[in-house]
């Protein structure tokens, strides 16, 4: 049997610290992932739960969207996926008993490891205006409390859709068409918060806002670059593409101002090579100050460019610039401005890293650049990007074998999300496609993003927040901010699998709506049904749970938004909401009609692995842009600027967590055992600022409108960190983050280059 859940928080947070890691993955993270799954699960249960992730006849990791390969090992999973499906699947059990005898007061002073930890939701719930105890309540009811209070509404855009990257595409597509019927593009999602960047820039310089690049690219690449990423933690699964990578002959570039462990040394669990030594992946390892990137990737051009002026052949593929791109002359004129003195200022680098990441750049004719959140959270993030694809244009490296962008996506399915049409500014022809195919004219003024949301509700002009997944509250910015906005409104509704803090910050009434996990078994009239998914790299395919349900009130996604759907809308829905609970076949087949790349979707979906949508650059070196070619981009060049005294901070993940799910209170590879309050600075950088290792500190943003944010009692922890730079974990330091402190064009929270100061603190550890 597994553990009960624990029943006290820790009183203290004060970790113990030892030195970090050097290599990742290995046997200790094959035992701490059974571990982990056997407290949650259960022996037998780990056994065939854990060898159907990621199979084809299985179901998709709810962890991350990193894709399968051709050739499945039986164990396709990694110890922070294990940790997510024993989250998912786990015996611990949340019922009514739970909250009758817990407030929402008393829940709301635990932590969210805390509240995650106490195992699945099992019934609908209730908190009603003025109480403090969720209630059960029928599943009708629910559904009719959500259709009187968005059927009073002024107008359809005072309500709030926001959606999880863990939907599946058919609950995707539903809640989407539900919404526009409704009469509102206010879909805000995860992707806002995070890879915003990346499509706003994508979408601009190649045509469409995903990336270029298969899983055989990184295995064929001669050079792969990673910039902004821990795969190590975040995306586990990686080290092993890059291991192939490096037995083909790939060289590594790793581009971070933190040391990561995964990147240093991966030891694959399952080939005795792997696990007696380990494969050293990083060949360079360039330990950028935070937010430095652009800089970097300009002059890195602007060498490409005078080697090609001095004769070297190869350095500028000039055939691939003329038929290809547009812009050119402008970017050239940009790049050939590139300072070293400046450069190197910005970004704390040698010289003579520099120049050996561009002697590997010039040896490459197939390169990758890879990145995560460490590029997409600044306020010049989109520049950042841009620049990225200036390089790689000019070396003809999109649309080539083994070459390309690659922006690793964190949650499983959030890219399909957005293929489905979650989007508060849908393109035309997707809207066109929706009321061709279902007889209704979708609004067409652009809907609220997160950030936007947050204001909505702040504001008063937002008054219903209905949330299919995710945690809202802890994975936005400006927690004090957030929460107050939240609860301005008047009802809040939460789709979920487990109890988390966006279900105690609740508006004026509140209902909690359990559904069936990826793992389990889904059986509606017309018999057993599956879902897909989308992963980081545009392959489709089909997820099977075959887990029995955590409760037997509980229902799918899909067919929540068809009732919740038919309830509100009523006879005035052209939509055949009925039809598409009964058979998930249904719901494909009006999504092969709408989204391009998904005709005959049914029959292709039942292929083994599933299918690749198309990719114009990648697949044909065609450019959907305005100019119908690929864009160079001359962007001014930016970095943040830091006053004497202070820190540059970025929020990242422990290990023991994906997202705002806290598995766990220790980050072995950093060498964090048993807390999350620390803050990873340099030496130097701390005793310069009055605080050795071990002394605790409240941090304190400082932001041009002169609120104060404070996040008290952080343990220091001296760490090889960039000079200047700081990392802790979030949510913790989301209240940091503020609200407007947006990048350019995406809007997503700069939430990895905040700027603070260190005070003693004033208190004792905080509790977790």
């Amino acid at each position: 049997m597994a553990s009960e859940p624990p029943r006290h928080d820790p009183v203290q947070d004060d970790p113990e610290v030892t030195p970090p890691r050097h290599a990742a993955a290995g046997l200790p993270g094959v035992g701490h992932a059974l571990r982990h799954a056997h407290r949650q699960m259960g022996v037998r249960r780990t056994a065939l739960t854990l060898l159907r992730v990621n199979q084809e006849d299985g179901f998709d990791c709810p962890g991350c969207a990193w894709p399968e390969p051709e050739r499945r090992h039986t164990a396709e999973f990694c110890e922070n996926g294990a940790k997510a499906v024993a989250e998912e699947a786990t015996l611990r059990r949340v019922g009514p008993a739970f909250f009758a005898e817990h407030s929402v007061s008393g829940l709301a002073a635990r932590s969210g490891y805390w509240l995650g930890q106490q195992g699945r939701l099992t019934h609908p719930l209730h908190l009603p205006e003025g109480a403090d105890h969720y209630r059960p309540i029928s599943w009708e009811r629910a559904f009719e409390l959500i259709a009187a209070e968005l059927n009073a509404l002024d107008s359809p855009d005072e309500a709030v859709f926001y959606t999880s990257g863990r939907t599946s595409n058919e609950a995707a597509f539903l809640y989407q068409l539900f919404v526009r019927e409704f009469g509102t593009n206010n879909l805000p999602d995860c992707s806002n918060m995070c890879h915003e960047s990346s499509g706003s820039a994508l979408t601009e310089t190649l045509g469409v806002g995903k990336g270029s690049v298969l899983l055989e690219d990184l295995h064929r690449a001669d050079l792969i670059v990673v910039a902004g990423q821990n795969p190590g933690t975040n995306h586990p699964r990686m080290l092993g593409s890059l291991e192939k990578a490096k037995r083909a002959g790939a060289k590594i570039i790793t581009i971070n101002p933190l040391p990561e462990a995964g990147l240093e040394r991966f030891k694959d669990p399952q080939s005795p090579r792997g696990l007696l030594r380990g494969t050293a992946l990083t060949d360079l390892f360039l330990q950028i100050r935070i937010g430095g990137d652009q800089a970097l990737f300009r002059l890195l051009n602007r060498l490409l460019l005078d080697a090609d002026a001095n004769g070297t052949a190869g350095a500028v593929d000039h055939e691939f610039v003329r038929a290809h791109t547009h812009g050119f002359e402008a970017f050239a004129t940009a790049a050939r401005a590139a300072d070293w003195e400046r450069t190197l200022a910005a970004t704390g680098l040698e010289r003579a890293a520099v120049q050996e990441a561009f002697r590997m750049l010039l040896a490459s004719r197939r390169t990758v650049v890879c990145w995560a959140m460490g590029l997409t959270q600044h306020k010049h993030s989109v520049a950042t990007i841009k620049e990225v694809v200036n390089l790689l244009l000019l070396r003809g490296a999109v649309g080539r074998p083994g070459a390309g962008v690659c922006p690793v996506r964190g949650h499983s399915n959030v890219q399909g999300d957005r293929t489905m049409g979650i989007f508060e500014r849908p393109a035309d022809a997707f809207l066109d496609a929706l009321a061709e195919e279902f007889g209704f004219a979708p609004p067409r003024a652009h809907g609220h993003d997160v950030v936007r949301a947050i204001r909505a509700l702040r504001d008063g002009a937002a008054k219903v927040l209905v949330a299919m997944g995710g945690n809202f509250v802890s994975a936005s910015p400006d927690t004090a901010v957030t929460e107050a906005a939240v609860r301005r409104a008047r009802l809040t509704v939460h789709v979920s699998t487990k109890l988390n803090r966006s279900h105690v910050v609740t508006g004026a009434h509140a209902l909690i709506l359990p559904t069936l996990g990826r793992t389990e078994r889904d059986v509606q009239a017309g018999g057993p049904q599956f879902v897909t998914v989308e992963d980081s790299m545009g392959v489709v395919h089909a997820s099977r749970g075959r887990l029995a349900p955590a409760g037997p009130e509980l229902l799918s996604e899909p067919v929540i938004v068809c009732r919740l759907a038919r309830a509100v809308l009523g006879d005035r829905s052209v939509v055949p909401w009925e039809d598409f609970a009964v058979d998930y076949a249904r719901i494909r087949d009006r999504i092969a009609r709408v989204v391009p790349g998904f005709e005959d979707f049914n029959a292709k979906v039942s292929r083994p692995g599933g299918f690749t949508l198309p990719h114009a650059p990648r697949d044909e070196r065609r450019f959907p842009t305005a100019t119908g070619k690929a864009n160079f981009t001359a962007e001014p060049v930016t970095h943040p600027h830091v006053p004497a005294g202070r820190l540059l901070l970025q929020t990242l993940r422990s290990h023991d967590q994906y997202n705002t799910t806290v598995y766990g209170l220790d980050d072995r590879y950093r060498g964090i055992r048993n807390g999350r309050r620390v803050v990873l600075v340099h030496p130097e950088d701390a005793r310069a600022l009055g605080f050795p290792d071990g002394s605790h500190a409240d941090l304190v943003g400082e932001w041009r409108d002169g609120v104060e944010r404070r996040a008290p009692g952080f343990r220091v922890v001296h760490y090889p960190t960039a000079r200047g730079c700081a990392a802790a974990y979030y949510p913790e330091t989301n209240v940091l983050v503020p609200l407007d402190a947006t990048a350019d064009t995406s809007n997503t929270p700069a939430s990895k280059s905040v700027v603070i100061r260190l005070e003693p603190s004033g208190t004792e550890p905080a509790g977790t």
